[in-house]
C-alpha cells in the first residue's frame, strides 16, 4: 500500500511500467526478420497475452505496429521506421557519409546524395556535387516519393513484404511526377524484387526528365536499411554499358558505410 501511495503521488509513475513494456515490444519486433504472432511477442517480452494485445492495439493506432489480421501477425509500422530514420538523419550518419560521398563523386564525376526513408517519401540529407554539375531536384531537405527514386527503391527493397504492403496498400499511394513509374502495388513489388536481385536500384526519367540514378542501401547492425546512397547522371552523357560500372561504385560506397555502422555488407 505504501508503494502504491508513493506511485500515486509521483507524476507519470503509473505510466512507467507500460512505457517499459512498449519499448520492450518495439525492440523485439525490430529484431525479427518478419511479422510474428502475438503469442510469440507475449512470451519474448514476458507479458500476459491480454496485455500484449492491448499494447499492440495502441501501438497500431499510433503507427508503430502493423497488424496483418488475415495472417494474425504483427510487425513494425511506418512510425517505427520514421524514428529510425530520424536517428539516421542526425549528425552521426551525415558525418560518416560525407567523405565517402565525396570520394564517390571524385571517382565518377557525377552528383551523389544520401537519403533516408520517411513514410512514403525519401528525405535527402546530404549532397556532394561534382564540379561543374548543375544542382538537382534532390537537394538537401527535399522530399520525393520513395517509389519513384532510386534511393527510395533501394530502401523499400530492404523492407519485408508486409511492411511494403502496409506502406502502399493501394494504387492511390503511388503518385507520379513524369508519367512514369509503378502505378499499382503489384508493379511496385515486382520492381523491388528486381532491385533485390540486382543488388542496386535504378530510375530513369521518373523524377526528372533526362536524368537517371543508381542507388544502394546502407544497413545497420540489425540489417535494416537506414539510408540510400545514389548517383544521378544525365542520360545523354552516359553509355548504357557504363551504368553497371557506376552501380558498382555506388554499391561499394554503401557497403563501406554499412561496415561503419557495424552492419553486414553484401559482397
Amino acid at each position: 500500500m505504501q508503494q502504491q501511495r508513493e506511485d500515486a503521488g509521483t507524476p507519470g509513475a503509473s505510466q512507467v511500467p507500460a512505457a517499459t513494456r512498449t519499448l520492450r515490444v518495439l525492440r523485439f519486433l525490430a529484431g525479427q526478420p518478419d511479422p510474428v504472432p502475438v503469442d510469440r511477442i507475449a512470451r519474448a517480452c514476458d507479458l500476459p497475452r491480454s496485455t500484449a494485445y492491448h499494447l499492440l492495439a495502441v501501438m497500431a493506432e499510433e503507427g508503430f505496429v502493423t497488424h496483418l489480421p488475415e495472417e494474425h501477425l504483427y510487425g513494425l509500422g511506418v512510425a517505427a521506421f520514421e524514428v529510425g530514420s530520424g536517428y539516421a538523419r542526425q549528425v552521426p550518419l551525415q558525418r560518416i557519409a560525407r567523405h565517402a560521398l565525396a570520394t564517390l563523386v571524385d571517382r565518377t564525376g557525377h552528383n551523389a546524395h544520401l537519403a533516408v526513408l520517411h513514410g512514403r517519401d525519401v528525405l535527402y540529407v546530404l549532397e556532394e556535387r561534382a564540379p561543374g554539375r548543375p544542382p538537382l531536384v534532390t537537394d538537401v531537405g527535399v522530399r520525393l516519393p520513395a517509389h519513384l527514386t532510386a534511393s527510395g527503391r533501394a530502401l523499400l527493397a530492404g523492407l519485408s513484404a508486409a511492411q511494403v504492403r502496409a506502406t502502399y496498400p493501394s494504387g492511390d499511394a503511388l503518385v507520379e511526377r513524369t508519367d512514369r513509374g509503378p502505378r499499382t502495388p503489384s508493379a511496385l513489388r515486382e520492381l523491388l524484387v528486381q532491385t533485390r536481385q540486382r543488388g542496386h536500384a535504378t530510375e530513369d526519367g521518373e523524377v526528372s526528365e533526362g536524368m537517371a540514378s543508381v542507388a544502394a542501401a546502407v544497413r545497420d547492425h540489425h540489417d535494416h536499411p537506414v539510408a540510400g546512397v545514389a548517383l544521378t547522371y544525365p542520360v545523354a552523357e552516359v553509355d548504357p554499358a557504363d551504368v553497371d560500372a557506376l552501380a558498382t561504385q555506388v554499391r561499394r560506397t554503401a557497403a563501406q558505410l554499412t561496415r561503419r555502422l557495424r552492419g553486414r555488407a553484401t559482397p
